[in-house]
């Protein structure tokens, strides 16, 4: 009789281990799904690299972003992002994506000639 108390007993608690084991690892995969894909831009006169970035409607982000001649900026107006980047620093700027469509970002501080045409597309889809 008391074998099969022990031997249940046992077989309760390697159940519940490996349930808390699961759970656990289930829980650092969530973790890391919830955080924001990041997304490095460089920027130089007249040119963001990459200039078409594609995400998923609604995703969060973080564009990292490098000047490499001089300051720059970039905006996103219609998810209300912006920022300075000075040469020689990341900058680190989050963002979330709104529903499928195409959206522009763009360079807003005067940076020469060709400064107009210092743009690109975020596709969401």
């Amino acid at each position: 009789m008391q074998t099969f108390t022990v031997d249940r007993t046992r077989r309760r608690f390697f159940t519940l281990a490996a349930m808390s084991a699961l759970l656990v690892v289930a829980g650092r995969f969530e973790a890391r799904a919830a955080e924001p894909r990041v997304i490095k831009v460089s920027a130089r006169k007249f040119v963001f690299t990459p200039n078409q970035i594609k995400l998923a409607p609604h995703e969060n982000v973080v564009f990292e972003l490098t000047a490499q001649d001089t300051v720059m900026g970039f905006a996103i107006p219609q998810y209300n992002v912006r920022a300075d980047v000075p040469p020689g620093v990341v900058v680190r700027v989050p963002a979330q994506a709104g529903a499928a469509g195409t959206v522009d970002f763009l360079c807003d501080i005067f940076c020469g000639s060709g400064h107009e045409t210092m743009n690109g597309t975020i596709v969401v889809g």
